[in-house]
């Protein structure tokens, strides 16, 4: 049960969407909210796929009245919940209603602002209380859940991973940087939703000093989101209309060659609204990893669990334009560097980041 399902894109999509997928034959039902393009993917899927006609589900008794008639029908034993917060408000009806005995729910990053909040807290412990087992993405996530959950449900780590084959030194980007006119100029490549806490502004603002060594580099935005129009003008400001590009939003199917098309991949995200905004994780690292390129991450939250500082690449305050400068133009101007930590991230990401082993872990914990 998930709000967070493709086509609708992001990283928790397709966290939730891999694990499904890999779940065994006839044993998975999806209930979703809708998006645009649902229907053909859905027929797509190797399991049933049931949207509601909203763009967001919300713990309603209406919404409560569906999931346990679609539990029933279908004989589930087992609930999961995409996101904890909040449908995971429901497990105790669906336990009740629809013949529910075990319940899983994840957690990603807006959990742990949840856990920050006086009021939210409270109905994270009861969404902790109707649930069996909570998730946590790494060590970050799991010491603020456990401030509130400790004592009230059981909490393990389940991780997003990374298709190893799609994601791969081999992947070709040389037609995406055709398409942009980048084939022959050094390439930052950021992939990530165009919002304040990702820090494409300080991409941007870095790309100023990065011209001071390498003054043909070019930054290369992958994806869409809200915060494009005040990006669009810090180009204009900076006078970097030549060397920025912004793709718009991406299929899944081309995102690969989209890092293949870097030479250094960049997203120096940092926490905002006093905690309330924070990386999860950062899946967009292993996949540029997993590509054979180095990163430069920011030091919110969870990121730095995505990143083996000085290995496979470096982790900076996302807030310091200066050292994000610095780092690329380390890695920019040193291509034995930049190999080495390219291909310390493949064998990273190929030993203990790999969807099935996320996979087998999340059946485990679905089994109890």
């Amino acid at each position: 049960m998930t709000n967070d399902f493709p086509p609708r894109p992001g990283g928790i999509q397709q966290f939730v969407h891999n694990l499904a997928v890999r779940q065994p034959h006839g044993e998975v039902v999806v209930y979703a909210s809708t998006w645009k393009g649902s229907e053909k993917f859905d027929a797509e899927q190797p399991f049933e796929v049931v949207r509601e006609n909203t763009g967001m589900l919300l713990p309603t008794p209406s919404v409560a009245r569906r999931a346990a008639e679609l539990a029933r029908a279908h004989e589930c034993d087992t609930v999961m919940f995409g996101a904890a917060a909040p449908l995971g408000l429901l497990a105790d009806g669906l336990r009740r209603r629809g013949g529910i005995r075990r319940a899983v729910a994840l957690t990603h990053g807006h959990e742990v602002g949840w856990a920050a909040l006086p009021g939210a807290r409270g109905l994270l412990r009861r969404i902790g209380r109707g649930a069996d087992v909570v998730t946590y993405l790494g060590e970050y996530t799991r010491v603020r859940l456990a401030r509130v959950l400790d004592g009230v449900t059981t909490l393990e780590r389940l991780a997003p991973g990374v298709d190893v084959d799609a994601y791969s030194p081999s992947v070709d980007g040389s037609v995406v940087r055709e398409r942009h006119g980048l084939s022959s100029v050094p390439v930052i490549v950021c992939v990530s939703r165009l919002v304040p806490r990702k820090g494409q502004d300080v991409l941007i603002r870095a790309l100023q000093r990065v011209h001071r060594t390498v003054p043909d580099a070019t930054l290369l935005i992958v994806s869409g989101g809200p915060d494009r129009k005040r990006l669009e003008r810090l180009v204009l400001e900076t006078g970097l209309q030549r060397h920025v590009v912004f793709t718009g939003s991406v299929s899944w199917a081309e995102l690969p060659a989209h890092y293949a098309a870097g030479d250094v991949f960049a997203m120096p995200c940092r926490t905002r609204r006093r905690g309330l905004d924070v990386e999860g994780l950062g899946i967009v690292y292993l996949e540029a990893s997993a590509t054979g390129l180095p990163v430069v991450a920011g030091d919110s939250g969870g990121a730095p669990d995505a990143v083996r500082e000085g290995e496979t690449g470096y982790v900076v305050n996302g807030r310091d334009v200066h050292a994000v400068a610095e780092r690329l133009t380390n890695l920019l101007t040193d291509p034995f560097l930049a190999s080495r930590m390219g291909a310390a991230g493949r064998a990273w990401v190929e030993s203990e980041w790999r969807w099935e082993t996320q996979a087998a872990r999340l059946r485990t914990l679905l089994a109890g």
